[in-house]
């Protein structure tokens, strides 16, 4: 059926662009074969009506012109559905080089070579030679290595729930989510998504290297608004203590735990295998703790530490 329609819509679209006069309902029938096989004419009418508003949401100008006989016509003028010129000078053509090189994902990768291809057939300027030479030696790359990645990607795309499994950082086995995904977002080499949960009744966001499983995708279309903007960095953040206020005194094994020595205030050698460490100390540090397993102790707050105990506690319940 989707192809069918993509098709009627085509052939409606060149009818529209290729005359140089209005064309009636009847006529735009007499040339569509899906059109000729409608049941009736008020079933014609409908899906005419239907495809023609289609178009015009996919951006043809679609003119309306009234015939001295009172029936009305129809025309997409090549002029009125033509893009402007796309001129780019050599640097923001460089940009959109580098642009393109940062995908590694193969879906991703394949569509960025493809418009560079079209921009530079239509005489955007290749890239400065001496930025060829080296781009090769220092290239930015955002790694996609997650599965969940593509389908929640075309889901965010497409406005389609989802379901998946997730492991939270406290937890043992994962917990399966119904969430209505909205964007995605790398930050410090891990993707994230931003939705809402449905069963949780909220935003909430997931870091897709604990989704586990396939990413289903369910019927239907979404039942909270989607936010204007969506935060998901600064979300991340908090709950990784990016915010904080307040710092935690921890104990954390020689050799281990670089993400927690890159963010440290201070730290001093203990020996014995052992190091202490000063760290920003906000809301949802004890997920992340819990995440380093035996390398880590908690000496302050007394609060965080129950925190910690409690979520390892639940871990090894299962």
């Amino acid at each position: 059926m989707a192809i069918a329609k993509a098709e009627r819509l085509m052939n409606l679209a060149l009818c529209l662009l290729g005359t140089r006069r209005p064309l009636s309902k009847r006529e735009l029938r007499g040339s569509i074969e899906a059109y000729l096989e409608a049941g009736s004419d008020d079933s014609f009418n409908r899906m005419f009506e239907r495809d023609k508003d289609d178009l015009r949401e996919l951006g043809l100008v679609i003119e309306t012109v009234e015939a001295l006989d009172g029936d009305a016509g129809y025309l997409a003028r090549r002029d009125s559905n033509r893009l402007p010129a796309i001129t780019l000078d050599a640097e923001e053509a460089a940009a959109l080089g580098v642009a393109a090189r940062v995908w590694q994902q193969a879906r991703l990768a394949g569509a960025a070579s493809g418009a560079l291809q079209k921009l530079r057939a239509a005489g955007m300027p290749e890239a400065e030679d001496s930025y060829e030479a080296h781009h090769s030696a220092l290239e930015p790359r955002i790694p996609v290595h997650e599965a969940a990645f593509e389908p929640l990607m075309l889901a965010c795309r497409d406005r389609r729930p989802v379901v998946f499994d997730y492991r939270k950082a406290s937890a043992a086995r994962p917990e399966q989510r119904q969430v209505e995904p909205w964007t995605l977002e790398c930050w410090r080499g891990h993707w994230y998504l931003a939705g809402y949960d449905r069963e949780r009744g909220a935003e909430r966001v997931f870091r897709l290297s604990r989704i586990s499983g396939r990413v289903r995708s369910r019927p239907g279309s979404f039942t909270a608004p989607v936010p204007d903007v969506s935060t998901v960095r600064e979300t991340v953040e908090t709950w990784a203590g990016e915010s904080a206020t307040r710092s935690a005194l921890i104990r954390l094994r020689s050799g281990a735990g670089y993400p927690l020595r890159a963010k440290a205030l201070s730290s001093r050698e203990l020996g014995d295998g052992w190091d202490e460490l000063e760290i920003p100390y906000g809301h949802g540090l004890d997920a992340w703790l819990v995440e380093f397993g035996p390398d880590v102790v908690v000496q302050e707050p007394a609060g965080l530490r129950a925190d910690v105990v409690d979520r390892l506690r639940a871990v090894a319940k299962g």
